[in-house]
């Protein structure tokens, strides 16, 4: 049994609503929480209790520097101290953070986002591979704004491969930008949730954040940016090499893909599979791979997930399963 004392002030925000955060732990250690006034008290395997503890006196030394607890901070943590006994929370919620001229303060949410975020300070190209949720492109925006609000860039490019669940462009109403914008989207989606949406609208009309579809970006020489080819699964070869080489001076590259949902036809093969086989070995290139535990999502859709992959596993033709 291990009693942990907790500050008076914050108490609401380590439980949770209804205790959920308490509930979260005691299902994720296995152990059962009691609490009596600003006291908690742990009981379950002596490893489980000291992990609890370690959980809380992190989170307490947190708030003690000044920092505040949002909404789910409290079992992410916990989910990193489980995935990384040692760990320390501080790089995850005081290191990076909020910078000025972006509207949220983004922390990584796993051990693989934060090896993502440091891969993407020590390397000037990185590619992230993982499932979809997984904060790769949103992560990699976040590093964007961050570089280019402190001016360490003075461009963001945000590029894509328009091809789509076997939608070729030329089969879309509209011109070119209206064919072109359903690609897109996304990466507008996170660049506007990083920044604010007129300041992002201006800096697009100057050319300074320039978001287009890859092949754009053929012949160009990209010096002083920060470029994200985002679902680079869906690159050819050739566009790939293309990519790779357009790196100038001063510049920073992140390649983001799920080589799972390959939507090419299937006698093409993907550029982001080829390159990480060839580049492999190139000195000062970074790679981060992400799983299921990076995916970053509500508690219920974890659950469903999970349901339908027991049902998938469980079916068998002719059964009621």
């Amino acid at each position: 049994m291990k009693k942990i004392a907790l500050p008076a002030e914050g108490i609401e925000t380590l439980y949770g609503a209804h205790d959920a955060n308490l509930k979260h732990i005691e299902s994720l250690l296995n152990v059962d929480i009691r609490t009596q006034g600003s006291e908690l008290t742990v009981e379950g395997e002596p490893a489980a209790e000291q992990r609890a503890a370690r959980i809380f006196d992190q989170l307490i030394a947190l708030m003690g520097e000044g920092y505040t607890l949002a909404n789910g901070d409290v079992k992410t943590a916990a989910q990193l101290v489980v995935d990384e006994p040692a760990v320390d929370l501080r790089d995850y919620f005081l290191k990076g953070g909020q910078r000025q001229g972006t509207r949220r303060r983004v922390n990584p949410k796993s051990v693989n986002q934060r090896r993502y975020l440091d891969a993407i300070e020590q390397h000037d190209i990185v590619f992230g591979v993982g499932p979809a949720g997984t904060g790769k492109t949103y992560l990699a925006m976040a590093q964007a704004v961050n570089y280019l609000v402190a001016k360490k860039v003075s461009r963001i490019i945000l590029a894509r491969p328009a091809v789509e669940a076997g939608e070729k462009l030329g089969f879309l109403p509209g011109d070119l930008q209206e064919k072109v914008n359903p690609y897109l989207r996304p990466l507008h989606d996170a660049l506007f949730d990083m920044m604010d949406s007129e300041k992002a609208a201006r800096l697009m009309e100057r050319g300074v954040i320039e978001v287009a579809p890859l092949a754009f970006m053929r012949g160009r020489t990209l010096n002083d940016a920060f470029v994200i080819l985002d679902e680079a699964q869906n690159t050819t070869s050739e566009q790939m090499k293309m990519f790779l080489t357009r790196l100038g001076f001063g510049s920073k590259a992140v390649v983001t893909g799920d080589i799972t949902q390959i939507d090419l036809p299937t006698a093409r093969l993907s550029g982001l599979v080829e390159a990480l086989k060839i580049v492999k070995d190139v000195e000062g290139i970074g790679f981060v791979y992400f799983d299921d535990k990076d995916v970053v999502r509500h508690k219920l859709v974890q659950q469903i997930v999970k349901a339908y992959d027991a049902h998938s596993n469980g079916s068998r033709p002719g059964s009621n399963g």
